[in-house]
Formats: structure tokens, C-alpha cells, sequence
């Protein structure tokens, strides 16, 4: 099979050497970066004091901190969703992104300690119409289980996937604490043939678990957070295009961290062929956003029950207007008018504007979902009043600034542990690769693995 591949000649030696040297070592360049995200994490903490300070009875007041946890969720909690998909898919281009794609898994931990306050911010089910049916512990137990799950998932795959790379930094690593705790978490891994058929089959299950959950944690959230508080929406393909926009936003993420890894010493193993993968995906994305939307926006507009046209006015044609149409232009137009070019597609410059614009539209979009959602104070089963749209004020800002600033933290940090390339599915891909001539052309012609026997 032949590939668009960078050709750039790699060995094993110097793949583990690439891969181990932020985590051995960190550098310039890291230490600046934990400092000024740790700074930025700080002021986030300090503005949810404050929030916190106003207690839970103002529910409006919560409408950026629901919108920043479901736009992480959406954007660093779907971004392993990239290396299950494409390693179960068997796209050798994988090979140096499915780390940075599974190192987003730490960013769980925030996530689930974000979460603890938004429990106390939806009423319980009952009396309610909710996707329950009056089920015991409903909604609180269950979505509590349900993110608990996610972010352990996520870390149990991230270290089944990081352990052979482990035991790679326990023997490259002097003696001293850090090969210590290299050796504790490599455990007894020694490449056996056996270790590595268990390891594989980890990945695959944890990933189909991972993707699970991740569906399920979008339905949840999207129904308990946002339907639920509006008296009489009913949208049965809400939670459909929350789940589409985190894998969108999922692409979107991975791609920039690519530009980011580019950036600061990676360009021999990232190419214009994960890019351009990435980016064939992220069209074919955009464009099911838009059937999606219009699916769900169709069943509201030829409705025309007052309540239906009351909630159109509050997510689409009123307050938030100005959102709606800053959303479809960047998840949908401009998406669309960069990647359907093929010289754009094939760079390196379209796929991150046009991920640039998807993670913005996101961001927006859950701004104009979760803040709407959360405005609404009236109780019943009609939404009877549209409120007016909810301004972010200083202690908003700081929590968005913080919250994003955090979650960078947080994986930065993380790449001082796991190292941000996976050594031992680039050194796979080396002994898969040949270089051979066709006609008067030199092609890099890849194997298949074999599995088993």
C-alpha cells in the first residue's frame, strides 16, 4: 500500500529518545508553559470561590460554569475518541497523534471535580418530566456513575497505552525517584508476547467503553442540564447533535495539539498525511452538523405550538441570536469553504483554521445552550416567558479563562509522567515500512501487522 507519508528517516533509537525527552528532561519551554497555565488555573479557582461564595440558590449565575464543563467535556473529554476510532480503524497515519489524542484523558480529573457543583444546581426527577420515569436517585446517582465511569475509563486506557512507553523511561532513566516511580507504574512489563496480546486487547475494550460512556455522559448531560430545565422542550435529537458536536470538537482538538506538538520540536514525525486524515474527517463532520441541526430545528418550526415558538425565540431567534449565527458560520460555512478545497485540505494551514473555527463554534454553542437553559427560572410545562440573554460578568470570565487554563495545565503537567508520543506504535510503524520504486517513482510502501499465530 502505498503513502503520502513525511518522509523523514526515523530508527527506533532515536523515536525513544524524541519521545522521553519532556518527560526526562521538560525544558524552557515547558516550565514556561506550566507556569503561566498554572497561573491562569489559579485564577479560575480563585473565581469559583467567589462563585461559590454566592451559594446555589441563583441558577443563573451557573450558566458559564454548565457551559465551561460541558464545552471541556465536549472538546478534551472527546478527544480520545480520535485514537480509539482511527486504532480500530488500523490508519497507520495514527501512530504519533493517538497519544496526545489519549493524554486528554487526564483531563478528566477536572472534569469530574467541576462536576460536584452542577449536582447541586438541577432539582431531583420527581415531579418532573425527565428520561427517568421516576427512578430512584434519579438524576443525581445515576449521572454522578456515569462521568465517575468516563474518567476512569479514560485513565485505565491512557495507561494501557502508555505502559510499554513506561517501561521504556524506567530503563532509559537514571537511578534515582523518577526511575523509581517509572518502574512502579511500568510494573512487570517486559514486552513478553503474551503482555503485548493482553495489552491490545485492554485498548480495545476500554476504547469501546470509552466511546460508549462518552455517548451516554452527552445524553445525559445535554437532557438533565439543558432540556429538562426549559418547561416543554421536547427535542429527542438534542442529545444526537451534543454527541455529533464532541466528535467535531474532538478532530478540532487533536488537530490544533498537533500544531501545537509541530510547534515545539515534533515536525519530523508530524506530517501533512495525519492532517490531512484529520481534516477528511472533520468535513465529513461539518457537514453531518447540518443535518442534525436542521433535523431538529424543522420539528420545532412546523410544530408552531407556543411553547415550541417560545423556545426557537430563546436558542435561536432571540437573545441569543448574535450565538446561533456565530455557530453555524464556524461549524458549519467555514468549515466547509476550507476543507472542500483539495490544496487546502492536504495542508497543514487549512485543517487548523478550520479546527480553530470549530472549537470557537463549540464554545459558543454551548454558551448558548447551557446559559439559556440555565436562565430559565419558570417551572411548569410550557415555557411561557423567554428570558433575556445572560451577559458573562467578571467572576464568569475568570472561571472560563481559569477552566481552559486548567484542563492545559493539567496536560501539560501530565506529559512530565506519560510521554506525548507513543514510542512503541511509532517503532510498530518502523518495522512496517519499506521504501520501493515504481516506475521512476520512490513510494513508501506499508505491511499489515499480523495478529495472533
Amino acid at each position: 500500500m502505498a503513502s503520502h507519508a513525511h518522509h523523514v528517516e526515523l530508527d527506533p533509537a532515536r523515536v525513544a529518545r524524541d519521545g522521553l525527552a519532556p518527560t526526562l528532561a521538560g525544558g524552557l519551554r515547558f516550565f514556561t508553559a506550566a507556569r503561566i497555565l498554572g497561573g491562569l488555573f489559579a485564577v479560575g479557582i480563585v473565581g469559583f470561590v467567589l462563585r461559590l461564595s454566592g451559594g446555589f440558590e441563583d441558577r443563573t449565575a451557573w450558566g458559564y460554569y454548565a457551559a465551561l464543563f460541558s464545552f471541556l467535556l465536549t472538546t478534551a473529554g472527546s478527544a480520545p475518541f480520535v485514537a480509539i476510532g482511527l486504532r480500530l480503524t488500523r490508519a497507520d497515519w495514527r501512530r504519533p497523534i493517538a497519544r496526545a489524542a489519549e493524554l486528554f484523558g487526564v483531563v478528566g480529573l477536572l472534569l469530574l471535580l467541576m462536576f460536584i457543583p452542577l449536582l447541586y444546581l438541577i432539582p431531583s426527577a420527581e415531579g418532573r418530566r425527565t428520561i427517568w420515569f421516576g427512578l430512584a436517585g434519579a438524576p443525581h446517582l445515576w449521572d454522578t456513575l456515569a462521568v465517575v465511569l468516563l474518567v476512569v475509563c479514560g485513565l485505565l486506557m491512557l495507561y494501557a497505552s502508555a505502559v510499554p512507553d513506561l517501561a521504556t523511561a524506567r530503563d532509559a532513566s537514571p537511578p534515582g525517584p523518577r526511575r523509581s516511580v517509572f518502574a512502579w507504574l511500568a510494573g512487570r512489563w517486559r514486552g513478553s508476547a503474551r503482555q503485548w496480546a493482553l495489552q491490545r486487547g485492554a485498548l480495545t475494550l476500554l476504547g469501546a467503553f470509552y466511546f460508549t460512556l462518552l455517548v451516554l455522559v452527552q445524553t445525559l448531560l445535554s437532557t438533565d442540564f439543558a432540556v429538562s430545565l426549559v418547561p416543554g422542550w421536547k427535542d429527542p435529537l438534542f442529545p444526537t447533535y451534543q454527541a455529533l458536536t464532541g466528535f467535531q470538537a474532538a478532530v478540532a482538538t487533536v488537530v490544533l495539539a498537533m500544531v501545537v506538538l509541530r510547534w515545539v520540536g515534533y515536525k519530523d514525525y508530524l506530517g501533512v498525511d495525519p492532517f490531512w486524515g484529520l481534516a477528511k474527517v472533520l468535513l465529513a463532520l461539518s457537514l453531518l452538523w447540518f443535518y442534525f441541526w436542521f433535523s431538529g430545528l424543522i420539528v420545532l418550526w412546523y410544530g408552531r405550538q407556543p411553547v415550541e415558538e417560545n423556545i426557537l425565540k430563546l436558542f435561536w431567534f432571540g437573545p441569543y441570536l448574535p450565538l446561533f449565527l456565530a455557530t453555524f458560520v464556524l461549524n458549519f460555512v467555514g468549515p466547509l469553504l476550507v476543507l472542500m478545497w483539495n490544496p487546502l485540505r492536504r495542508s497543514m494551514v487549512g485543517p487548523a483554521i478550520a479546527s480553530a473555527m470549530v472549537i470557537v463554534g463549540v464554545f459558543l454553542d454551548r454558551v448558548r445552550f447551557f446559559v439559556g437553559a440555565f436562565s430559565v427560572e419558570e417551572a411548569g410545562h410550557a415555557l411561557e416567558h423567554v428570558p433575556p440573554a445572560h451577559l458573562p460578568d467578571g467572576i464568569d470570565l475568570m472561571l472560563l479563562v481559569g477552566g481552559v487554563g486548567g484542563a492545559l495545565f493539567i496536560y501539560v503537567m501530565a506529559t512530565r509522567l506519560v510521554p506525548v508520543l507513543s514510542i512503541w506504535e511509532i517503532r510498530e510503524g518502523l518495522l512496517l515500512r519499506a521504501r520501493s520504486a515504481l516506475v521512476k517513482l520512490e513510494v513508501l510502501v506499508l505491511g499489515k501487522p499480523v495478529r495472533g499465530g
